[in-house]
C-alpha cells in the first residue's frame, strides 16, 4: 500500500556525527539520476549513480509539500526509525539521507532483481524447494524483526525484493508498528486499517489491532501463493475478501502438497495466539522445526546459494507428474527465460471446418477478392471471428491455461499475421494475445503439455 521500490533495497547505517573532519553532506547534484524504479503514494524511487564513486543506489525521493499536505509525516518518520534499527541481510538497507528545500532523499542499495511477485506470476508457482528456501528466508527475517519489537503490518510479495544474488530484501516500513511507541499516524480510528486486502489478518479487521502474529498470517498467505500461484483469499472486491478472511473461507487446490498444507493450516488460524511462531506458541523455534523446513541451515541461510527458479507445472493429483522448464528465470528482462500467459495444458488445436491457408498452391498470396470472400464466410460460420479483427483464422482449439495449481479453460486461436489470441469460451470475452515475436519459444513436455516462453 505504501511506497514500493520495484528494484531497491535499504541498509541503514547511522549518519556520522558532524565534526570538522566529517565529509560534506551529500546533495542532489552529487548524483546522476536515471530511470524510475518504483512509485508509491508519497514517494518515487529512482536509479541514482554517485558521480565521485560511480556507485549505484535506489534513491527514494519524497516531496515535502505532499508529505505535509497528505499528513504523511508520521509514516516517513516511522520508516526512517525502523530502518535505523534494522541490521540483517534479509532487509532493505539505508546508506544515507539528505534533503534540499523541496525534497527528502533516502539512499538505498539497489536490488537489481526487483520484486518477488513478478517471479511468481512468470513461473505460475514455485516448486517445493524454492518455496522452502524463500519462505525460510522470510521466517528468518520476521524472527529478527519481531525480536526488535517491530511489526511489518503489510507483508506481501510486492514488498519482498530480490538482491542481485537472489536473496530476499523486505522493504516498505511506512505502515510498520514499533511496539511501545505511540501510533501517530492519526488513523487509529475504528474504520481504518493498514495492510493489503488479500494478506490482512482477521484481528485487524475485527479488532482493528495488529500484533506480531499478524505478520505470521501474511506468511501463511505467501506460502500458499508460492505453491499454488494465487493468494488463498480471493474475491471480486475487498469487502468480499474481508468476509472470507473473517470466516476463514479458503480451499486448497488439487495437488497442493500435504506437508506445506499442514504448515499453512497452522498459520492461517483465526486466533492470533494459536498461530505457529507466535509468542504464545513458544515463538519461532517450533515454526523453524516444522517438517517442511527439514534440512534448512538457519544460521547460514543468507550464505546459501538460492535454488534455481525454473518454469514449473505442479501435479494436480497425488500421483500425477510435475514438469520443469529448461530455462532458468533469474531476471525479468532476459528473452529466453521469461514466461508470459502461464502454461498451456491439454492442447486440442483443431482446424476450423473450413481450411484457410495463407498462401495458395502456386505459392502466391491470396488475392484480395479471395481473402475477402473467406473473411465473409468466416464471419458467418465461426463464433470466434469477432475476436480476431480482420484476420483469417487458421486453427483453433480448447486448452487449459495453467497458473500454478489453477487452470482456466480458454479457446486458443491462431490467425494470419501471425497472431495467437485466447478467449474465455464461457463468457465469450477476449482475454489476451500471446505476443508473437522472434523470442517466442514453445517447449513441449509431452503430447499434451507445453510451456510458452515470451519476452514479457
Amino acid at each position: 500500500m505504501e511506497d514500493k521500490q520495484e528494484a531497491a533495497t535499504v541498509e541503514t547505517k547511522p549518519a556520522p556525527q558532524p565534526t570538522q573532519s566529517a565529509k560534506k553532506k551529500k546533495q542532489p547534484q552529487d548524483f546522476v539520476f536515471g530511470k524510475i524504479l518504483g512509485e508509491g503514494s508519497y514517494s518515487t524511487v529512482q536509479l541514482a549513480r554517485e558521480i565521485n564513486t560511480g556507485k549505484e543506489f535506489a534513491m527514494k525521493i519524497l516531496e515535502k509539500r505532499h508529505i505535509i499536505r497528505e499528513k504523511k509525516v508520521p509514516y516517513v518518520s516511522r520508516e526512517k526509525e525502523v530502518l535505523s534499527r534494522l541490521s540483517h541481510p534479509f532487509f532493505v538497507q539505508l546508506f544515507f539521507t539528505f534533503q534540499d528545500k523541496e525534497r527528502l532523499y533516502y539512499g538505498l542499495s539497489l536490488a537489481k532483481k526487483g520484486e518477488l511477485l513478478p517471479y511468481i506470476n512468470k513461473l505460475g508457482s514455485f516448486d517445493l524447494k524454492c518455496t522452502q528456501f524463500y519462505s525460510g528466508e522470510i521466517i528468518a527475517a520476521l524472527e529478527h524483526l519481531h525480536g526488535l519489537g517491530i511489526i511489518h503490518r503489510d507483508l506481501k510479495p510486492e514488498n519482498i525484493l530480490l538482491s542481485e544474488d537472489m536473496h530476499i530484501k523486505i522493504t516498505d516500513f511506512g505502515t510498520a508498528k514499533i511496539l511501545g511507541s505511540p501510533d501517530q499516524s492519526g488513523q487509529a480510528g475504528r474504520n481504518s486499517f493498514v495492510g493489503t486486502a488479500q494478506y490482512v489478518s482477521p484481528e485487524l479487521l475485527t479488532d482493528k489491532k495488529a500484533c506480531k502474529s499478524s505478520d505470521l498470517w501474511a506468511l501463511g498467505c505467501i506460502i500458499y501463493q508460492l505453491l499454488s500461484g494465487l493468494p488463498p483469499f480471493r474475491a471480486s472486491n475487498e469487502y468480499q475478501v474481508f468476509q472470507r478472511i473473517i470466516k476463514l473461507e479458503y480451499e486448497f487446490p488439487n495437488g497442493f502438497p500435504e506437508c506445506p498444507k499442514a504448515l499453512v493450516e497452522r498459520l492461517l488460524v483465526l486466533d492470533p495466539t494459536k498461530r505457529l511462531g507466535c509468542d504464545e506458541m513458544e515463538g519461532y523455534p517450533p515454526l523453524k522445526a516444522d517438517p517442511f523446513y527439514e534440512g534448512i541451515d538457519w544460521e547460514n541461510l543468507s550464505k546459501e546459494t538460492p535454488p534455481r527458479l525454473l518454469p514449473y507445472l505442479p501435479a494436480t493429483c497425488a500421483d500425477g507428474p510435475e514438469f520443469w522448464g529448461d530455462s532458468e528465470i533469474n531476471s525479468l528482462h532476459s528473452t529466453d527465460s521469461d514466461i508470459d500467459v502461464g502454461i498451456l495444458e491439454n492442447l486440442g488445436i483443431v482446424e476450423e471446418d473450413m481450411p484457410v491457408p495463407v498462401v495458395c498452391q502456386e505459392n502466391t498470396m491470396l488475392s484480395e477478392q479471395e481473402r475477402q470472400e473467406r473473411l465473409r464466410k468466416q464471419e458467418d460460420e465461426s463464433p470466434w471471428s469477432g475476436f480476431v479483427g480482420n484476420n483469417l483464422i487458421l486453427k483453433t482449439g480448447l486448452i487449459d491455461k495453467r497458473k500454478g495449481l489453477f487452470a482456466r479453460r480458454r479457446q486458443l486461436i491462431l490467425t494470419e499475421g501471425p497472431h495467437l489470441y485466447y478467449v474465455d469460451p464461457q463468457a465469450m470475452v477476449l482475454k489476451g494475445e500471446i505476443p508473437w515475436t522472434k523470442d517466442l519459444k514453445v517447449e513441449a513436455k509431452n503430447f499434451r503439455i507445453f510451456f510458452i516462453h515470451t519476452v514479457r
